[in-house]
């Protein structure tokens, strides 16, 4: 158990994004990561000595009661979310999972249906959403909010390479799911308002699909266009254009921007906040902090991460 004074944060997972995000909550002041729980524990033993978290649980029950976190951090694999996210829920810590939460629409719908009545807050992390490029552009388009806008995501998928990086076969086949979420809660994150149309212009294919590509409107006037191919080279880019500016990341930790009647091209580069941990994490270790506190808080909720999920869902039609 922590000090009082302290805010306690728990982990489940003892994988690479355990480690990213041990990191980049340690960093953060008044807050301790107490306690870390894992299906493997001399994985979970590994990371605790690395990162210096006192306490290993072998059960989920367990590493609630031997820290009393306020946080606790789901970082499973896809087909395990549900079961995780349904053992963390039955105690009255906040819950931030990784995205995705469910490995399709209807086990992220079950996980929502689970956790309606949990009293904490039940967040997931887009940490893209918190990029410096992306809070860059979000913070110039409210700048112009008469201005409509135009998102282009582009985004590239491999049926081969989800086998390669041993991904198990279920996962695999709802791959938009596990990987084209990062592109297209893209759209989400610089849309606004409600999305009121989406057309898929060419059919999904399965894994004779090549390019796929859907056109997207939302209440607010905003449009989007989302590309992706799934058999061949391509990028990991969003543009958003209106009259008054096109902003373009390619990367997507990079921010570059032209204004109308100008030739020139203007850079905003990666911060400190990025570098000094995975890219978007410590500023979302931040905002999971502040909603679990009851504070103002620009992390999304278990209904933003459906919402991305639908719009999946209705691009692709599985």
């Amino acid at each position: 158990m922590t000090s009082t004074n302290t805010f306690s944060v728990a982990i489940v997972g003892a994988g690479s994004m355990a480690r990213e995000h041990a990191r980049a909550f340690s960093r953060l002041p008044g807050v301790a990561v107490s306690g870390i729980v894992s299906r493997t524990r001399s994985r979970a033993e590994a990371l605790a000595q690395e990162l210096s978290i006192p306490c290993v649980a072998d059960t989920i029950a367990q590493l609630y009661h031997d820290t009393e976190a306020d946080l606790v951090i789901i970082t499973v694999p896809e087909l395990m979310a549900n079961a995780v996210a349904k053992a963390a829920l039955a105690f009255p810590w906040a819950i931030l999972m990784e995205k995705p939460a469910g490995y399709d629409l209807a086990d992220a719908q079950d996980i929502a249906r689970a956790a309606a009545d949990h009293a904490a807050p039940v967040m997931v992390g887009f940490n893209r959403r918190f990029y410096s490029s992306t809070l860059a552009v979000q913070a110039d388009l409210a700048s112009r909010p008469s201005e409509h806008r135009f998102i282009h995501v582009q985004d590239q998928q491999s049926y081969a390479e989800a086998r390669h990086y041993k991904h198990p076969e279920q996962v695999v086949e709802k791959f938009m799911y596990a990987n084209s979420i990062h592109l297209i809660d893209m759209i989400m994150a610089m849309g606004r308002g409600k999305i009121t149309k989406v057309d898929r212009i060419t059919p999904w294919l399965g894994e004779a699909t090549e390019v796929m590509l859907a056109y997207v409107e939302f209440d607010s006037g905003d449009r989007a266009l989302y590309e992706g191919i799934w058999r061949g080279p391509g990028p990991w880019a969003c543009s958003v254009s209106t009259p008054g500016r096109r902003w373009t990341l390619q990367p997507l930790e990079q921010a570059v921007y032209q204004t109308a009647g100008e030739r020139s091209r203007q850079t905003i580069d990666m911060d400190d906040n990025d570098r000094t941990c995975k890219p978007g994490f410590l500023l979302q270790a931040q905002a999971a902090v502040a909603r679990a506190k009851g504070q103002d808080s620009n992390i999304a909720s278990l209904d933003d991460s459906l919402a991305t999920m639908t719009l999946i869902h209705q691009i692709f039609g599985r």
